[in-house]
């Protein structure tokens, strides 16, 4: 249940909700391509209006990514990317912009490796504003959550259509900042069109939080259409990711430049529906 009422991602989500606008959560793979260009990157899409800022921490075996996402943890990983060189990120990401939220998207044994405390805390001394482990669950969480609620970090937790509402209603407990609802079965990716099912899935999530929780959506939105859909069914945000790492990858001159510009206008894009006209 949302209650971090000193955390950037609670703050923003309460002026979100007061403007009467949807979110935007955007994510990058912390270091890719490399930790230069991911700060320009960063900033393009805060410039175009990026609510949020989801960075990932690459690892080995990112069970819940797709293939883009999967290939830019393994490209970051070769070029020597670890959590000490995306912390360094989020730090000039903090100096630059004080008030953006930020949000580190791992898996559970980067944290263990470290110890969850230890780990958390230097996060936090970062700037970083909360977690999502995919593969966290409720039951393993206690250690985490002590953690969690101890920095004032939101501890983010996914549901999926095919969740039972006894399990939904267990992860909207424990949730804070927002529950992250997986558009699909399997793993992220763009996708062309979303399923009725995901549709549904939004509304049942939302009426059973009791507007509670802030819900939002992601695994396969990329364009202006999908956040429509996603708001009229009851998404407080959605969060693009593949879509932004495919961008970048089509930059095969490395023309930063450009690559900025694609970026921001991209985002700008996504923005402008977000709004309640």
């Amino acid at each position: 249940m949302s209650q971090l009422l000193n955390n950037r991602i609670e703050k923003k989500f309460c002026e979100l909700k007061l403007k009467k606008q949807k979110g935007l959560i955007c994510y990058v793979m912390g270091g890719y391509p490399d930790p230069k260009t991911n700060e320009k990157i960063i900033s393009s899409i805060v410039d175009g209006g990026a609510d949020i800022i989801e960075i990932g921490i690459p690892f080995s075996d990112p069970i819940a990514d797709g293939p883009i996402i999967q290939e830019a943890s393994f490209r970051a990983l070769q070029n020597g990317i670890n959590p000490d060189i995306c912390l360094n990120l989020i730090r000039k990401t903090r100096k630059t912009y004080p008030d953006i939220p930020i949000l580190i998207m791992t898996y559970s044994n980067i944290l263990q490796k470290k110890g969850f405390r230890k780990f958390m805390e230097t996060a936090k001394d970062a700037g970083t504003d909360g977690f999502i482990l995919p593969d966290m669950t409720i039951e393993e969480s206690k250690e985490y959550l002590e953690y969690s609620k101890k920095l004032e970090l939101a501890s983010v937790f996914l549901v999926a259509p095919n969740t039972s509402n006894f399990r939904i209603k267990k992860t909207l407990d424990v949730s804070t900042g927002f529950v992250y609802v997986v558009s699909v079965y399997g793993t992220t990716g763009m996708r062309n069109s979303i399923n009725k099912y995901t549709l549904n899935a939004i509304k049942n999530i939302k009426k059973l939080s009791s507007n509670r929780n802030n819900i939002s959506v992601g695994f396969g939105i990329s364009t202006p259409d999908h956040i429509k859909l996603m708001s009229n069914f009851g998404a407080d945000a959605v969060i693009v990711g593949s879509a932004i790492i495919q961008i970048i990858n089509s930059n095969k001159d490395n023309n930063i430049h450009q690559l900025q510009n694609k970026l921001k206008n991209y985002v700008t894009t996504l923005k402008d529906v977000c709004y309640d006209r």
